[in-house]
């Protein structure tokens, strides 16, 4: 089969690129097509996967109108030199609506219920939308469910190692540290959300930094004097990181999950809710909080204790939940009979 992908965040490359070495090795020929978002190009070249850039997006209203319009385009002529029998994304209205023009069935992936102009952008124009189970949204006769979550793609046993070197790269021994991450607020779906405060920013490190070794990851620019705290190591080795630390602290939700799938406490600070993260604070491991007190007060107890959860319940994600990559293949299997 000839199979086109558009890999539009880092966390992307990580759902995608273990169905990628998959359809390889079976003589499928792929086409990747990738925004140059943060990390996302390294994550590509890291894991050998070759790739075409479709330029960096852009920011406000009118910005992402103008980028829809000539990524389409771009998409498009891709798309008509390539003749790909499938079409798969995680909610990319580029690839939805290039692929419906060109009448080529596209498979839309998502877990994202509050992306509602990437939603409205990209669902009539997908064959088959497939999503977790506790997906907040119906989108009818064309949505497929899993059990299971977006992350487990990659952090199921069957995909994934922690290698404790990261602790050497971090210089940390066995010192308690804490992952801190910021986000950027400008995807379309933050549209009118804020995180916290540079103030807050700032006293929430100040405050780790007291109890353990901070490292800070941010989609944008951070305070100068928080400068010093910026996670500097390959993005491909991040897992390591958030399993081998004591605490997540965090407005990204993807990093929040993937904490909690590799059993790391995580605080999850951010008022967009998802039916993944409200499923995962069953099980122990996170626990959304928007109380800057009380996320402090959070950080302390875990910090002295990391075997604390915010609840009873605990969980084998393997054994309860589907390996998401084997599901992705086996749907596209259907399609090459």
């Amino acid at each position: 089969m000839k199979i086109v992908f558009d890999i539009g965040h880092p966390a992307h490359v990580h759902y995608f690129k273990n169905l990628y070495k998959f359809l390889k090795k079976t003589d499928n020929q792929i086409l990747i097509i990738a925004r140059d978002k943060e990390v996302t190009h390294n994550l590509l070249a890291e894991n050998s996967i070759p790739f075409v850039s479709r330029g960096k997006g852009s920011t406000g209203f009118f910005g992402k109108f103008f980028y829809l319009i000539k990524t389409n385009y771009f998409v498009y002529k891709k798309l008509k030199n390539f003749k790909p029998d499938l079409t798969l994304s995680f909610c990319s209205p580029y690839l939805a609506q290039s692929s419906w023009f060109r009448r080529i069935p596209h498979i839309c992936f998502t877990d994202t219920e509050h992306a509602k102009l990437g939603i409205k952008l990209t669902i009539p124009f997908s064959e088959r939308v497939i999503t977790p189970k506790f997906f907040q949204k119906d989108f009818g006769k064309k949505h497929v469910t899993f059990n299971g979550f977006m992350e487990l793609s990659y952090l199921h046993k069957k995909h994934y190692k922690p290698n404790s070197e990261i602790k050497k790269i971090l210089g940390v021994g066995n010192e308690k540290y804490v992952i801190v991450r910021f986000v950027s607020w400008e995807a379309s779906h933050d549209f009118g959300i804020h995180g916290l405060s540079e103030a807050n920013k700032i006293e929430l490190i100040n405050f780790i930094s007291k109890k353990a070794k901070v490292f800070i990851s941010s989609e944008g620019s951070i305070p100068s004097e928080l400068k010093k705290y910026k996670l500097n190591i390959s993005p491909e080795l991040m897992h390591d990181a958030l399993f081998y630390s004591s605490l997540y602290v965090g407005e990204g939700a993807t990093l929040a999950a993937e904490s909690a799938l590799l059993k790391t406490p995580a605080i999850y600070v951010n008022e967009l809710s998802m039916g993944y993260i409200s499923e995962l604070e069953k099980y122990g491991y996170l626990k959304t909080e928007l109380n800057f007190k009380k996320i402090l007060n959070s950080i302390d107890i875990i910090l002295k204790d990391k075997n604390v959860s915010f609840n009873k319940v605990k969980i084998n994600y393997e054994k309860e939940f589907d390996d998401t990559t084997s599901l992705m293949i086996q749907i596209i299997e259907k399609y090459n009979k």
